[in-house]
């Protein structure tokens, strides 16, 4: 039935195209080409309405480019506030700048060290341009002790053998030149080696009491310069010489003036 229907259908379309055929061909042909023609203008009209609307926008277009263009030349053209560009590089330049803190020793701190460790004090405190001083100090003091404890056990020694009876100890000899007088000079002999054993025993503990005194010293430096540290020094700390008239207390006359210097110190 659907089959039926179709080829039923596709034969009324087929005489349908034909009666238009048949028409068109009985049409006049002067008719024929004004319908033609109406065809071709509506053609024609419809594609100048596409390119006017093409132009329009292309317009449309450059209007709104040239509009910024002018926007961008009017900001361009306007007075730039110096101020205001002033202004902001000082609150930048204002900014504060985080400083690493300022190192101040601890007073007990620095003592406990330096009396742990010679020198110490000095190295805790940052003040390495002393240590020099103070381990020269130590050399010098250590050479001196070592120095004077040997002279001092040699002429001991010396004094102790030139004193005894024994003919073997004859270790004082060591001080005295080839072919010398002992026997002749005994009694000057045992004054100069008891003066000498003496002198060198004393030194020698001069020496010891030195090398404490630089210890010590070393300790206290140590102490105040950290305990200074926090010290405020003013920058109005000055001294000043200047001419002046010295007046006499007793008298008021101009003789009695005399002329001198005035010294005045700012703390």
């Amino acid at each position: 039935m659907c089959c039926l229907l179709f080829c039923f259908l596709q034969l009324n379309m087929v005489d349908i195209y034909a009666q238009e055929v048949q028409k068109i061909r009985e049409m006049p042909k002067a008719q024929r080409r004004r319908e033609q023609s109406n065809n071709t203008t509506d053609s024609n009209t419809k594609k100048l309405d596409a390119d006017t609307l093409q132009k329009q926008k292309e317009a449309t277009a450059v209007d709104s480019i040239n509009a910024l263009n002018k926007k961008n030349l009017n900001k361009l053209s306007q007075p730039v506030d110096t101020g205001k560009i002033m202004a902001k590089s000082d609150s930048i330049s204002k900014i504060p700048i985080k400083k690493a803190p300022k190192f101040t020793p601890d007073p007990q701190k620095a003592t406990w060290i330096a009396l742990a460790i010679p020198g110490g004090g000095q190295i805790y405190n940052r003040k390495y341009w002393k240590l020099p001083f103070i381990y020269g100090g130590f050399v010098g003091c250590a050479y001196a002790l070592h120095w004077n404890n040997q002279m001092y056990s040699d002429y001991s020694q010396a004094y102790l053998d030139i004193m005894s009876d024994d003919p073997t100890r004859t270790s004082y000899l060591n001080f005295l030149p080839d072919g010398y007088d002992v026997e002749g000079n005994l009694t000057f002999l045992q004054t100069t080696f008891k003066k000498k054993k003496d002198y060198y025993r004393r030194y020698r503990d001069l020496s010891i009491f030195a090398f404490m005194g630089v210890y010590i010293l070393s300790v206290i430096d140590a102490y105040v310069d950290a305990e200074l540290s926090n010290f405020d020094i003013t920058n109005d700390l000055s001294f000043k010489v200047s001419p002046a008239f010295i007046q006499n207390s007793i008298s008021s006359k101009w003789s009695d003036q005399a002329i001198g210097l005035q010294c005045s110190i700012t703390f």
